[in-house]
């Protein structure tokens, strides 16, 4: 197989549209499929086809990758794709589907003859640009060559966590990190929230902490975006951060875990997604400390 591939990419939101155009700059033939046609739509000026079905788009591909929402979705779509699919065909699934739907998309794999890689991938809005993801992987190394082009245009690193991509060790892995960053972004928001509360100037909070251990790096990239009123365009939604809140709490439960601060956070996102933050980054959780009507200088 040679380098310049023909890749599918069935999902195009934040994180898929900027693969697609990572992986057009790299040199491959790239068909794009999204539920709603119209987000697709703008990748044609990028270099890549848009197909009007999930079988159009996956014929003669070489490398079918999934970013949709959760496992169930990935599921329904490669469904609909099924009658074009092509026995030996590698299915890299990036999207977070959690541990639950595993079992279901490997199953699948294996009846379609595809090869399976379980791939999520660690980043948000800037880095996909960037073609600076990394991605966690599983999958057989006998097919890895295959999915190595794509993998090279999309991240700056690629981490193999196994060769069973059914075994989840990716995704578990992914579930881990994801934990640390909606913990890391609740407890941003509620400091400030308490700051404001309090009549505190943030300004005095993170001077206090200023080079020491308690500083990062992250905790003040999401608390600019929450002062300086930068929520959109969103590096990581709110929607799809309460997802992956839900789907860190059911794993824990799963292996008899109870991840208390991720069951909150969830709590805090899904209110901050009904205040009308859905679709804003990941921070605007800051909200959900108060009424619906509330922001950073009110």
């Amino acid at each position: 197989m040679t380098d310049n591939l023909t890749v599918t990419v069935l999902g195009t939101g934040i994180m898929g549209a900027a693969m697609v155009r990572n992986l057009v700059r790299a040199g491959h033939t790239v068909r794009v499929w999204n539920r709603t046609r119209a987000k697709a739509e703008p990748l044609a000026a990028d270099g890549a086809r848009v197909a009007g079905t999930p079988a159009e788009a996956v014929e003669g591909a070489d490398v079918v990758l999934t970013m949709l929402h959760d496992g169930p979705a990935a599921l329904d779509v490669l469904r609909e794709a099924a009658p074009a699919l092509r026995s030996g065909t590698a299915w890299v699934q990036s999207g977070t589907a959690g541990t639950e739907a595993l079992g279901d998309l490997a199953d699948f794999a294996r009846a379609h003859g595809l090869v399976f890689f379980d791939a999520p991938v660690l980043g948000t809005r800037q880095p996909a640009e960037a073609g600076q993801l990394l991605v966690l992987a599983a999958g057989p190394a006998g097919h890895r060559a295959a999915v190595t082009p794509v993998f090279d245009a999309i991240g700056s690193r690629t981490v193999w966590t196994g060769e069973d991509g059914a075994a989840g060790s990716a995704t578990r892995l992914k579930l881990v990190a994801n934990s640390w960053v909606v913990a890391v972004t609740a407890a941003t928001g509620e400091t400030l929230a308490l700051a404001k509360a309090l009549g505190v100037d943030p300004g005095d909070f993170f001077g206090a902490i200023d080079g020491g251990p308690l500083d990062m790096g992250y905790l003040r990239a999401k608390s600019r975006l929450i002062l300086e009123d930068r929520l959109t365009p969103a590096q990581f939604a709110v929607a799809t951060a309460a997802k992956d809140a839900r789907l860190i709490v059911r794993a824990g439960e799963e292996h008899g875990v109870r991840l208390d601060v991720a069951a909150a956070s969830a709590e805090r996102l899904e209110r901050a997604a009904a205040q009308g933050h859905a679709h804003e980054d990941m921070a605007a959780a800051y909200f959900a400390s108060f009424g619906e009507a509330e922001g950073p200088s009110a």
